[in-house]
């Protein structure tokens, strides 16, 4: 039996209103394989950054949509019966309550917009 993925979670705020976020530095830093880093908090929401290689496993978030918008490479999301792929400049709203897996096939870069509350490795 393999090893779990090892995924790189950070859910404190990184930036607060005002501060200058360099994205492209955070991203170029990055050495995980799958890293998710809070960037900063929008009313109820957070913006987050993910640097992703390889795949996350199959959650839902019951309370929460969320929002995943590719900046470079390529975004597959596995739902009952589909599979969304996403390039660059392209997004989708995976709706609260729906099953779906992540996976990036190449190293990519998303920005995900969520509710604060959600729980990033799903509720289930």
């Amino acid at each position: 039996m393999s090893d779990p993925p090892l995924y790189v979670i950070r859910t404190d705020v990184r930036f607060g209103p005002l501060e200058r976020m360099d994205v492209g530095e955070i991203e170029r830093s990055c050495t995980h394989p799958w890293y998710n880093e809070t960037l900063c908090r929008v009313n109820d929401c957070v913006v987050r950054l993910g640097v992703l290689h390889g795949e996350f496993h199959w959650h839902a978030h019951e309370r929460e949509d969320e929002f995943f918008h590719v900046v470079r490479g390529r975004l597959l999301i596995d739902v009952e019966g589909k599979t969304i792929e996403l390039a660059p400049g392209q997004g989708v709203v995976v709706p609260r309550g729906t099953l779906h897996r992540p996976r990036a096939p190449e190293r990519t870069v998303v920005l995900m917009m969520e509710g604060a509350t959600v729980t990033p490795t799903g509720d289930q």
